[in-house]
């Protein structure tokens, strides 16, 4: 398993670091298409492989992404679209019994996959985008990593065992540390050189919506009856579980900055 872990990301991080470097349509259309397959990840085990609704609202929640690249107003259209079409879809198939809740699963998964996963595209869309969206993702990484590793070396309590049996409090105490620390280093190597009274509120609020992501995730999956989103990624599940703390810490980063740094 960590070999596979291991494996995974020596293969997916210097393409990830490229991409972002990269931004613009590169940046955007990676980013679209890693929340196409979680959206569909999401879907899939409620409306079945291939069905109709989980491809339309696979498809619906990437667009979301891909507009936030070319102006916030096309967010709201692609959401507003989201709402719309499966609601048509299901009224369209005429089947009661299951049309309200094919329905909510697939405007959830649209908001949940992808209105937050927009948000990796409107980050780095602002001034120093590309730093802040390093520091976003590799911050949350690190979460993942200290509480992995600290969770194997001396995780006795369990945090959530009805929702997520093999994390730990001490692992998650370890992940918040290790990505507090990371928020805090990569501050001051990428350059943006935060004073403290702004940096330190921020690396304390993302290794806990990391936290967060992860355990809302786990919930989810346990009401699916899944175990991993996929199996695309090798030691990691799908791009749902490579993504679900991302979910919540890009957000995070982003509104921290339009809301909070001056």
């Amino acid at each position: 398993m960590l070999a596979q872990r291991v494996a995974s990301a020596a293969v997916g991080l210097p393409l990830v670091v490229t991409l972002i470097w990269a931004g613009g349509p590169w940046y955007t259309g990676a980013a679209a298409l890693i929340v196409l397959i979680a959206a569909y990840e999401f879907q899939a085990p409620q409306h079945g492989a291939w069905a109709p609704l989980a491809i339309l609202t696979a498809g619906l929640a990437a667009a979301i992404p891909a507009g936030a690249f070319v102006g916030t107003d096309w967010v709201l259209w692609f959401v507003l679209a989201g709402a719309l079409l499966p609601l048509v879809w299901v009224t369209l198939r005429g089947d009661p019994a299951t049309a309200l809740s094919d329905y909510t699963h697939a405007i959830g998964g649209i908001a949940y996959v992808g209105l937050l996963g927009a948000h990796l595209v409107l980050l780095r869309e602002v001034e120093n985008g590309r730093d802040w969206v390093y520091l976003a993702i590799f911050s949350t990484f690190a979460v993942d990593t200290f509480a992995y590793f600290t969770g194997k070396m001396i995780g006795r309590r369990k945090l959530a065992p009805t929702i997520s049996p093999g994390k730990t409090v001490e692992g998650t105490i370890g992940g918040i540390a290790g990505g507090f620390a990371m928020v805090v280093l990569l501050n001051y190597f990428l350059g943006m050189r935060l004073e403290a009274a702004l940096i330190v509120p921020l690396a304390v609020l993302l290794p806990l919506a990391a936290v967060l992501g992860d355990l809302v995730e786990s919930m989810l999956k346990r009401g699916l009856h899944v175990k991993d989103a996929g199996k695309m990624l090798p030691g990691h599940g799908g791009f749902l579980d490579r993504l679900d703390s991302i979910l919540f810490t890009v957000p995070v980063v982003y509104y921290f900055l339009v809301w909070v740094v001056p």
